[in-house]
């Protein structure tokens, strides 16, 4: 457990520089999910940029749809999305208001709340898995499409907020291809993650569905 990290809130500005800026910059960072149930706070270990408009692997590549407005600006919210018919995903917009960017929080280690966490995450063989993953990150969050468009500066007490948190040295951020990935998209080394970390998750590279081949009558 990280201790005693700089619980002094982040800003919008911070959200409004380009993904690539952005992204590893949020490794370290805080996230606080509030809820009725309690508090869970997280340190970020694993992330993904994603740049909009010219990004193939980005939800926005083909321009704005009802589905990935949210990332269009204001900086400073989220962008979450259903996945598989099952999962949710979180990411956080950012650059300028009216360009399409956004970072997938990946993984983190839970510093706070992990009691909450366990409660969702049942498959969890420690707690380090509880959010080792995006989709496990929103599962321990209970993050879903409701969340969409949330404003990380909506109040005193929104439902999810980022502070300063224990950001590690520049020698321990690592960058490499995104996971799972395919296409033009695939070879670009946005992922950054914290080198060491038990709680990052483990690489996987596209791999494409194979429809079942129709046998012949």
């Amino acid at each position: 457990m990280t201790k005693n990290p700089d619980r002094t809130p982040l800003t919008r500005d911070f959200f409004a520089r380009d993904v690539l800026e952005v992204a590893p910059d949020l490794l370290g960072r805080t996230l606080v999910r509030r809820e009725a149930a309690g508090t869970i706070e997280l340190r970020l270990t694993e992330v993904e940029a994603y740049a909009g408009e010219i990004d193939p692997g980005s939800h926005a590549f083909r321009g704005r749809t009802a589905r990935n407005s949210v990332m269009f600006g204001p900086p400073g919210h989220t962008y979450v999305y259903f996945t598989y018919g099952m999962w949710h995903c979180l990411n956080l917009v950012c650059g300028p208001d009216g360009h399409a960017s956004g970072v997938l929080l990946r993984a983190g280690e839970i510093n706070v709340g992990a009691h909450l966490a366990r409660d969702r995450r049942i498959s969890a063989r420690n707690d380090k898995e509880l959010a080792k993953g995006p989709a496990r990150l929103a599962t321990a969050l209970d993050v879903d499409r409701d969340l969409n468009g949330s404003d990380l500066f909506g109040g005193p007490t929104p439902a999810l907020s980022i502070l300063h948190g224990t950001p590690p040295s520049r020698d321990l951020v690592r960058s490499g291809p995104r996971t799972g990935v395919g296409g033009d998209g695939a070879h670009q080394p946005w992922r950054f993650w914290i080198e060491g970390d038990p709680t990052v998750s483990p690489y996987r590279a596209h791999a494409p569905r194979r429809r079942p081949s129709r046998k012949a009558t």
